[in-house]
């Protein structure tokens, strides 16, 4: 790392001359005449008006006063929430356009005041159209936030003496937000350019319903700086505060902008508030959960007398070296002066308190006497700019790759001379270019942080990479799996640097007289926190799940996901099994691999959790298993699910698990490619064969599964999604009817595992690839994958945000002209061992758990607790439509779920997957005729099933012998 860092230096010396300083001033002067954006960005639509009017009257729209919509559920509503007038009522899908008249010609902010009615907590997203047109590409999804708060403001404690984390709920509240960049990438709000006359103004639902007072169009208002607000106070005659110091504890936040900024534990120092050197205390907010532009957290606070005072934060910034975390405050919702637009947190190991101030004097801010509130709000800074400049450096360089691509494939000849200075004339000038602005960013960075750390070393390392392209194109092929690499790099630096994560403990407001506390306690007490510590870990077990049931039946729950799951979970039990059923549940967090062999010995759980599809019946035929369509209301419980969710835990007549999760493939597309290339999303088998041509001469892949990883899986090969596809959609089965043997040696099975081999074998599709990272390229624009890619996506991806989509999966045309778009599910389930020894408030338990109100739940506290990545793929139907998808979306998922079909378990059944994987590397890598490789497998295959149903007693038929039976209660 060193290294590049000084060969950076050396190349910015060499090849622009002169002195490091003056290197980075003439970079940086030019940064601005060296950045491109594509076309339909913000920055370049504002660069079209910069010179534009800047108005000083506001222009308000009624909600009620719409001149037209489109498909939305539009309520006019009079004085709603404390409203003054009416207000309008907007559903999640559809559209509603305003008519208004501008004066005076300029530039405008747009702001909205809407009520948070109730949905499915997420952020409310919107599209704008002006005029009918949409501005700029970012105005294609406008997001406002929620207000959350802590259920309860006392923390409750389990058994154990610890504190039980607060739900948090959301503030069904009056908020007003301008119309602002969702990533954070833009410092101040979008700006509109309106000309005088009649304008209209168009809202479209994407996602969440919106009760709407008012849009105001008003002007950018301009801050003054602390001197000028300084001046202010010494002309109003304003006096410092006397004698006064407020604290107020930073977990205890009266509202926040999102439900993962709960409180959280530090046990790091013996300063912090409440502090216990044994027990769990939850006495700070924010840390790597508060990292995300946008996100804030306000604090309410009675202040005793009008005054100047200062203000205080005991806080740690211990996660982000080589960068600062950034903040912006406001009081009672204006920031009070420029300076605090931008609050540097810089690096350090340990809590420091910050007090803002100038060149050592804090900033004073005058409040008068009565109720205030504080908020500081995530916000990138300075940083913005640069991140802007990288991610469109990143997208031209990503064309550029794909032009390569076209010429050189994704693995080429290093010794073919591939001309491409001749062949793409633009590639040295970009590459010139594009090296100029990275170098540019690095030295800024370094500039405004004042060190070269690990955010700069792969601007400098590809900008000197780029620039050895530009003078020699001929190099590129040799070194394109490496830069491939490094591309992956910068994406991942776009995604890491827009991370600001802070942590704060408590906030101080105080007179200048007084002085703020400190944020350590000194050597000693130190020492004493390190030595209880230490001496509490032997008699502490941090690892156990504290309960808050006392007496009554008992169930034993096994669970093997992780802590975060596990805790969440015992906190619904509390919160609503317990007390309705009059049961307490003890829930253990184990590795469920034991699971089998625990149960055996006598030593199982009542219920197990979140275990694989083919677990279920594989102990039923070991009599493990209780069938639970023995319960009277199983039948209605069903209903809860698709009828495929449950096909895997179905044997001998019974049934031996509860879906929870239902897991299945969609198509997910890269719109911008699909557009650069003229291609249409396939909606058959045959469109796909139709448009391989096209992808190959661009030397570009269409994605298929080979191994799932998407759900918990049995430690068997599971079986091949893009197989199960084809051979459904062509109406045939993995098993024959009574389960007694493979079907797969059928004429169906054997011909569409050919159709499925001969996609690698004649059209060359990739066998071995990252899908999430060659689609993020547009190596793959076209890939079939588990629906939850989604949520890896729309984290993962930040720089092809909106340029991607999924949609139904290919169909196979049928006779009559349908299309069969079957595909193959995965999931997890919840399962009662037939040891429970009491099995109805197990079933209870198992029905809970299922139920869509847990369900719905269960998913949105997963999503507060670790974001949008984290959303759960419910096989509750309903519990699914109520998570928190765009509207679009969940209509696709819906769709697709119509054509989801499950796949039986049968004994012997665990070593399909392992046969059709032998049988497709030895087509695949041997050349081996399919029909042959398929053949041969399936023999191995069915003699498995016939030893199975022997141990385990069942005869040829299929039906039940002295194993796998029914269990009585």
């Amino acid at each position: 790392m060193i290294w590049t860092l000084v060969a950076a230096i050396l190349f910015g010396w060499w090849f622009y001359g002169g002195s490091s300083d003056e290197v980075r001033a003439n970079l940086i002067s030019n940064l601005d005449k060296l950045q491109t954006y594509s076309d339909g960005s913000y920055q370049n639509y504002v660069n079209q008006y910069a010179q534009a009017a800047k108005p000083a009257e506001a222009v308000r729209i009624k909600g009620d006063s719409y001149s037209a919509k489109d498909g939305c559920e539009c309520n006019v509503l009079p004085g709603y929430e404390g409203a003054s007038g009416n207000v309008l009522s907007t559903g999640d899908s559809g559209s509603v356009t305003w008519k208004f008249d501008v004066k005076t010609e300029g530039l405008y902010q747009i702001k909205l005041r809407y009520f948070t009615a109730e949905g499915k907590s997420a952020a409310i997203e919107r599209g704008v159209a002006i005029d009918g047109k949409l501005p700029f590409d970012e105005a294609a999804s406008i997001t406002f936030d929620r207000a959350w708060r802590n259920e309860t403001e006392d923390f409750k404690e389990d058994n154990r003496g610890n504190n039980i984390r607060p739900r948090q709920v959301e503030v069904a509240t009056w908020l007003e937000e301008p119309f602002k960049d969702s990533q954070g990438l833009y410092a101040d709000p979008f700006q509109f350019y309106f000309a005088a006359g009649e304008h209209s103004l168009t809202l479209t639902g994407l996602r969440e319903p919106l009760v709407i007072d008012y849009i105001e169009l008003y002007p950018k208002p301009e801050l003054p700086t602390y001197a000028e607000v300084k001046q202010q106070y010494e002309a109003n005659g304003y006096k410092a505060a006397q004698g006064v110091s407020v604290k107020i504890q930073a977990e205890h936040a009266t509202y926040k902008s999102s439900p993962t900024l709960y409180p959280v534990s530090d046990h790091s120092s013996p300063a912090t508030e409440p502090y216990s050197a044994s027990k769990i205390r939850l006495n700070t907010i924010g840390g790597l959960n508060w990292r995300l532009p946008g996100q804030w957290i306000e604090w309410e606070l009675d202040v005793p007398q009008d005054g100047l005072y200062q203000l205080g934060l005991k806080a740690r910034q211990d996660l982000l070296r080589g960068l600062y975390s950034n903040r912006t405050l406001s009081i009672d919702g204006v920031v009070p002066f420029k300076e605090m637009e931008s609050i540097p947190f810089n690096y350090d190991s340990g809590w420091q308190m910050v007090v803002p101030s100038l060149e050592k004097e804090p900033y004073r801010f005058y409040l008068t006497k009565g109720k205030h509130s504080i908020r500081l709000e995530a916000d990138l800074g300075e940083v913005s700019s640069l991140i802007r400049t990288v991610q469109s450096s990143m997208l031209e360089l990503n064309r550029i790759y794909r032009k390569i691509l076209v010429i050189t494939s994704a693995d080429p000849d290093p010794f073919r001379d591939y001309q491409l200075g001749k062949r793409i004339p633009e590639i040295s000038e970009v590459y010139a270019k594009q090296s100029d602005i990275l170098y540019s960013v690095a030295e800024e960075l370094r500039g405004i942080t004042g060190e070269k750390s690990d955010k700069t070393a792969i601007l400098y390392l590809l900008a000197k990479e780029l620039r050895r392209f530009a003078e020699d194109p001929e190099t590129i092929p040799k070194n394109l799996k490496q830069f491939k690499i490094d591309l992956g790099s910068l994406g991942t630096w776009l995604l890491t640097v827009r991370e600001m994560p802070l942590q704060v403990d408590y906030l101080v407001l105080s007179s200048p007289d007084m002085k703020m506390p400190s944020a350590t306690k000194g050597t000693m007490a130190n020492l004493a926190h390190n030595v209880s510590s230490f001496g509490y870990s032997f008699v502490e077990d941090y690892n156990s799940i504290g309960s808050t049931a006392t007496g009554g039946k008992k169930v034993t729950v096994w669970i093997g996901t992780g802590r975060d799951q596990a805790n969440v979970i015992k906190q619904m039990i509390d919160d609503s099994f317990t007390p309705a059923n009059n049961a307490g549940v003890d829930l253990k967090l184990v590795d469920m691999s034991v699971l089998l062999s625990a149960t055996l010995a006598g030593q199982g759980p009542d219920v197990a959790m979140m275990i694989g599809n083919g677990d279920p019946v594989n102990y039923a035929m070991r009599g493990a298993s209780y069938d639970i369509s023995q319960f009277p209301d199983y039948a209605e419980v069903a209903r809860r699910f698709a009828d495929s969710a449950s096909t895997p835990y179905k044997f001998n007549g019974g049934v031996y698990a509860l879906p929870e999760q239902q897991v299945y493939d969609v198509l997910f597309y890269r719109k911008d490619i699909l557009e650069e290339l003229g291609l249409q999303i396939p909606q058959t088998w045959d469109d796909v064969y139709k448009l391989l041509p096209f992808l190959k001469k661009n030397n570009m892949d269409f994605g298929l599964p080979i191994i799932s990883t998407r759900v918990q899986q049995p430690p068997a090969l599971p079986i091949n999604d893009a197989f199960a596809t084809l051979l459904y959609q062509h109406g045939g089965s993995f098993y024959k009817e009574d389960g007694s043997a493979s079907d797969l040696d059928s004429e169906i099975g054997m011909s569409a595992f050919k159709q499925w081999t001969d996609l690698y074998t004649d059209y060359k599709f990739p066998v071995d690839y990252d899908f999430a990272n060659r689609f993020r390229l547009g190596e793959v624009p076209l890939g079939i994958d588990a629906y939850t890619t989604y949520n890896t996506l729309s984290v993962f991806a930040p720089e092809i945000r909106g340029q991607w989509g999924f949609t139904l999966v290919p169909g196979t045309k049928k006779e009559d002209g349908t299309v069969d778009r079957t595909v193959s599910s995965n999931g997890t389930a919840v399962m009662m061992l037939d040891s429970a020894k009491d099995k109805l408030s197990a079933w209870e338990f198992m029905k809970w758990w299922t139920d869509e109100t847990t369900q719905v739940q269960y998913g949105r506290e997963m999503e507060s607790l670790m974001g949008e990545s984290a959303r759960y793929p419910t096989a509750n139907v309903k519990a699914l439509a109520e998570l928190p998808w765009p509207v679009n979306d969940y209509k696709t998922l819906a769709e697709q779920q119509k054509w989801v079909k499950g796949i039986p378990e049968v004994p012997g059944g665990y070593f399909t997957g392992r046969i059709l994987d032998n049988a497709f590397r030895r087509v695949v890598n041997k050349g081996l005729n399919p029909r042959d490789a398929l053949y041969d497998q399936v023999v191995f295959m069915n003699n498995e099933i016939t030893n199975k149903r022997k141990e385990f007693g069942l005869n040829s038929s299929g039906s039940e012998g002295t194993a796998g039976g029914k269990s009585g209660n």
